[in-house]
């Protein structure tokens, strides 16, 4: 190969790629009248579609829209899609099956949808030659765009519709209702339901109390002021879908939030729900969807719920403004009380241990580290160092660079105790 092929190489290359963000430039200004041609075809050839009011069709030629220009963007911008991008498709999915509509139905309009913005993108090439390796050039990740798409929306689908069906009758929340006043149904479709649950008697496997707040308005550009109790149904029917040893939770709306009661198993801890629990507030805050979730201690009697549900409250009000996730389940006694200390406890804590403690934090906390390890050990500062694997000097400077700062001895209990309140005071929750 001639050492001037590579000029020429990067030439055509950015010159596919110019024709490329044209043609998908004029796609996606044509996204409004690819949604016309989408939702025609979708109302002529889908029994389902055709019945439907005109609420529910500028509902559909909205999301088509959407999807168009969410691709086309991402295609442009060469970046790939996120967890937000798919958020209205999630609640677009929910709509659908709230709706009775089938999932057949349901993909079957995707997949004409999609025939639309082909037929466009092939009309706004052109016949160059140029234009058409810059079309072929579009069709595997447009064709990735669309299966992923596609594949949450079937997902979000299935969920909600799972959820849906737990809802019928009411027989969930009823159940719910009887639970909290810690008792069991004697009979009927209720106790069918507990036992579906994994609450199978009085005294029952561990279990807990989850409560789950939305955070802010959920309502988004173009959306109406109703999606803030749509969005609550969607996380509820995904904090439905988060239980351990093969069970699924008991979860409703309730009262503006979500409540669940997963049922751990027998021997189950709640440490690996916990960490569900935040992976779904992870995958929902990528969504735009902000959540605050409180877990209560676990319980192995249906008469401890009422106690279990007031606990999960009080874990929701240690949480910051922003939210997380709080487990009770997680926390010594020492840490909870520190939590639920008022601004007087805070301002009881000496100035010159304060300002240490700031300054520590701003050099990622060394210092209190060294406190929590000291005290861990048992004032063994051997055992403390090598829990924190650094050097027996190390510690020892750390420690002696303490009591400079704040005039406490960490060999001393009442000073240990007073730096490691002030510690915890002064850090955040967990979340």
């Amino acid at each position: 190969m001639s050492s001037g092929s590579h000029p020429r190489a990067t030439s055509d290359q950015e010159t596919v790629l110019a024709e490329r963000r044209r043609i998908a430039g004029a796609v996606f200004e044509h996204a409004h009248r690819i949604a016309d041609v989408g939702i025609s075809a979708i109302t002529a050839q889908i029994p389902g579609y055709s019945a439907r009011d005109t609420g529910f069709r500028a509902d559909v030629h909205d999301q088509l829209a959407r999807l168009n220009r969410t691709g086309l963007e991402a295609l442009v911008d060469e970046r790939r899609v996120t967890a937000e991008d798919f958020a209205y498709v999630r609640r677009a999915a929910a709509r659908r099956a709230q709706s009775g509509l089938t999932l057949v139905d349901y993909i079957n309009a995707f997949r004409l949808g999609q025939q639309a913005t082909w037929k466009t993108m092939l009309a706004c090439a052109g016949e160059s030659e140029i234009a058409r390796e810059a079309t072929l050039s579009m069709v595997v990740p447009l064709t990735r765009f669309c299966d992923l798409i596609s594949t949450q929306a079937a997902h979000a689908y299935l969920e909600f519709q799972q959820y849906l069906a737990a809802e019928i009758g009411g027989d969930s929340r009823e159940l719910v209702e009887t639970l909290l006043e810690g008792r069991l149904p004697e009979r009927g479709a209720r106790l069918a339901t507990a036992n579906a649950h994994g609450i199978v008697a009085e005294r029952t496997a561990p279990m807990v109390v989850v409560r789950v707040l939305v955070l802010g308005s959920a309502t988004r550009r173009g959306e109406s002021s109703d999606s803030d109790a749509e969005v609550r149904h969607l996380v509820c029917a995904a904090t439905a879908r988060v239980g351990v040893n093969g069970l699924r939770t008991l979860a409703v709306v309730r009262d503006g939030e979500i409540l669940a009661i997963p049922v751990l198993g027998r021997g189950g801890g709640s440490d690996e729900l916990c960490e569900r629990l935040r992976a779904m507030r992870e995958r929902l805050r990528a969504e735009g969807i902000a959540l605050a979730v409180g877990v209560s201690p676990a319980i192995s009697e249906v008469a401890a719920l009422p106690r279990a549900h007031q606990q999960a409250g009080a874990a929701l009000e240690l949480l910051p403004e922003d939210g997380g996730v709080l487990a009770l389940p997680q926390l010594s006694p020492f840490r909870y009380l520190m939590l639920r200390a008022d601004d007087t406890a805070r301002h009881l804590v000496d100035p010159r241990i304060g300002a240490a403690l700031a300054e520590d934090r701003t050099r990622g906390g060394p210092l209190a580290d060294t406190i929590r390890a000291f005290a861990a050990a048992d004032m063994n500062l051997r055992e403390a160092a090598d829990a924190l694997r650094i050097h027996h000097n190390t510690a020892k400077y750390r420690l002696g660079r303490v009591q400079e700062l704040t005039g406490r001895n960490a060999r001393s209990v009442n000073d240990l105790v007073e730096l490691l309140v002030a510690i915890e005071l002064h850090t955040p929750p967990a979340t």
